[in-house]
C-alpha cells in the first residue's frame, strides 16, 4: 500500500523514460548528420528532417504527458474500441489513401500526413492484452488461439492491402506475445520449418527439392519404426507433413512469387541471398532492364550500407566526419539506413554501445512486465518489447545485408512523425500502466 500513496510521477520508471531520451537523441543526432553541410547558415533550418523530428518530438512528449495524466483503466476499458476505431480506419486508407513510392498506405489532410499502419500497432497491442486479460480467455482452447491470432494478423491483412509488405510484417512479432501466453512450441517449429522451406525452395529447384523432401521423410519413417511406440500417429503426421511440404514448396511459394509479391520484393530476397531471379519470377520489363534496376536499387543499397559501416572501422571517423554520410551515397540514410550514420561516424564501439541500448530499453520492458499484478499490462509490455525488437533486428540487418530491404524502420532513430509518434505512444502507456502495476487492471 505504501506504493500506491506514492504521487503518480514518484511512481514511473524513471530507468525506461531515460533510455527512451538517450535513444531519441541519438537519433535526432544521427539525422542531424546526414543532412548537416558545411554551407549551412544556422543549426535551426526548419526545412530540414532533423529540425521537423525535434517538432514531432515536441508532439510525442505532449502526448506522452496526457497519457501520463489518463486514468490507467482506460487503455483496458476502450480497448477493443480503439481497435475497431482503427480497423475502420486502416480500411479508409485502402480506397482513400495517399500514394507514395506506390503505397497507398498513408492519410493526410493538406501537408499533414501520417501512416495509420504505424499507429495500429499501439490498438493491436492494447486490445491483445485485453482479450489476454478476460477471465473467460482459456489459451490453451484453439477458439482462443485463432482469436488471438485473428485480432493480430488482421491489420496485417489490410496493410498488406495498401502494399506495405514491410510494415504488414510487423505484426507477426505479435506470435513471441502468444508463445509467453502458453502457444504451444510445436507452433513456432513449424514457423520457422516453414521460414526455411521456402528459402531452400528458393535455392533449389523444385523436382530436387521434391526428391530431397521424400528421402527425408523415408528415413523419418524408419526412424520411427524402430523407436517409437505409438507408431501410427507418429505416421500420420510424417505423411501429413510430408505432403503439406511439397504443397507449399511446389505451389504455394510459386504462386505467392508470382502473383502476391512486387518485384522490387522478390529482388530483394533473392539479393539477400546472393543470387539472381529466375526467370519466371522476373516481372514484364525490357531485355537487360531487371538487373540494370536490381542493382541500382536494393543490391546498391545494401553494397552502399556496408561500404559506409565497414569504413568506420573500430571507433568511427568522428561526428560529421562521414563519407558516405555527407555526400549522400546511402539512399534513404535518415530513414531505414539510419544505422548506417552510426556505424560510419562511431565505428564498432559506437555501434555496440548503440545495440546495448536497445537491448537494455527491451530487457527493461520485459522487466516491468514480469513484475505486473495485472495480465492486462504484462502482456502489453511483451507487445511493445517484441515489436521493438522485430523492427531492431531486422532493420540493422538488412543494412548488413543478412536480410532483405523491405522498409522497416530503427525505432527512435530513424526519421520519420507516424514512426516516432507511434513508437512514444507505446512506451508511455507503458510508463502509465507501470505506475499502476500494484493495481490489478481488468
Amino acid at each position: 500500500m505504501g506504493e500506491l500513496r506514492k504521487t503518480l510521477f514518484n511512481r514511473i520508471d524513471g530507468t525506461l523514460l531515460l533510455l527512451y531520451f538517450m535513444l531519441v537523441t541519438v537519433g535526432i543526432l544521427a539525422i542531424f548528420s546526414v543532412e548537416h553541410r558545411t554551407t549551412d547558415t544556422s543549426i535551426i533550418m526548419m526545412n530540414k528532417s532533423y529540425m521537423r523530428q525535434v517538432i514531432w518530438l515536441g508532439y510525442s512528449l505532449f502526448i506522452g504527458l496526457i497519457i501520463i495524466l489518463t486514468e490507467s483503466k482506460f487503455f483496458s476499458s476502450f480497448a477493443f474500441l480503439i481497435y475497431t476505431v482503427g480497423i475502420a480506419i486502416l480500411i479508409i486508407t485502402i480506397f482513400a489513401g495517399i500514394d507514395v513510392k506506390g503505397s497507398r498506405s498513408w492519410l493526410g489532410v493538406g501537408s499533414f500526413r501520417f501512416q495509420p499502419g504505424e499507429v495500429a500497432k499501439i490498438f493491436t497491442s492494447l486490445a491483445l492484452a485485453k482479450f489476454f486479460s478476460l477471465n473467460e480467455t482459456n489459451f490453451r482452447k484453439l477458439k482462443e488461439r485463432l482469436i488471438a491470432t485473428a485480432i493480430a494478423l488482421s491489420p496485417a491483412v489490410l496493410i498488406l492491402l495498401q502494399k506495405e509488405t514491410g510494415l504488414a510484417l510487423v505484426y507477426f512479432s505479435f506470435f513471441l506475445v502468444m508463445y509467453r501466453e502458453g502457444l504451444p512450441n510445436a507452433i513456432l517449429v513449424i514457423g520457422f520449418a516453414a521460414i526455411a522451406l521456402v528459402l531452400t525452395s528458393l535455392l533449389i529447384d523444385r523436382t530436387t527439392l521434391a526428391i530431397l523432401i521424400t528421402v527425408f521423410t523415408v528415413l523419418v519413417g524408419l526412424l520411427i519404426r524402430t523407436t517409437l511406440r505409438r507408431k501410427m500417429a507418429a505416421r500420420v503426421i510424417l505423411i501429413s507433413a510430408w505432403l503439406f511440404s511439397l504443397l507449399f514448396s511446389q505451389l504455394a511459394v510459386p504462386f505467392v512469387f508470382k502473383n502476391v509479391l512486387q518485384k522490387h520484393q522478390i529482388e530483394r530476397i533473392y539479393s539477400m541471398i546472393g543470387i539472381d531471379v529466375p526467370d519466371e519470377y522476373n516481372k514484364a520489363l525490357a531485355p537487360g532492364e531487371e538487373r540494370k534496376e536490381r542493382t541500382n536499387s536494393s543490391e546498391y543499397n545494401v553494397l552502399q550500407s556496408k561500404i559506409a559501416i565497414g569504413s568506420g572501422g573500430m571507433m568511427g571517423k568522428g561526428f560529421l566526419n562521414g563519407t558516405s554520410t555527407k555526400n549522400q551515397f546511402v539512399p534513404e540514410q535518415n530513414t531505414d539506413f539510419i544505422f548506417c550514420a552510426i556505424g560510419e561516424q562511431f565505428g564498432f564501439a559506437g555501434s555496440a554501445v548503440l545495440i546495448i541500448l536497445y537491448i537494455s530499453l527491451m530487457l527493461r520492458i520485459i522487466y516491468l512486465g514480469e513484475r505486473q499484478r495485472s495480465d492486462f499490462t504484462r502482456v502489453y509490455a511483451y507487445c511493445v518489447a517484441c515489436i521493438l525488437f522485430f523492427h531492431f533486428a531486422v532493420n540493422i540487418s538488412m543494412t548488413i545485408g543478412l536480410a532483405p530491404v523491405i522498409g522497416i524502420t530503427l525505432p527512435f532513430l530513424s526519421y520519420g512523425g507516424s514512426s516516432l509518434l507511434s513508437f512514444s505512444i507505446l512506451i508511455f502507456i507503458l510508463v502509465r500502466l507501470d505506475a499502476d502495476r500494484q493495481v490489478l487492471i481488468k
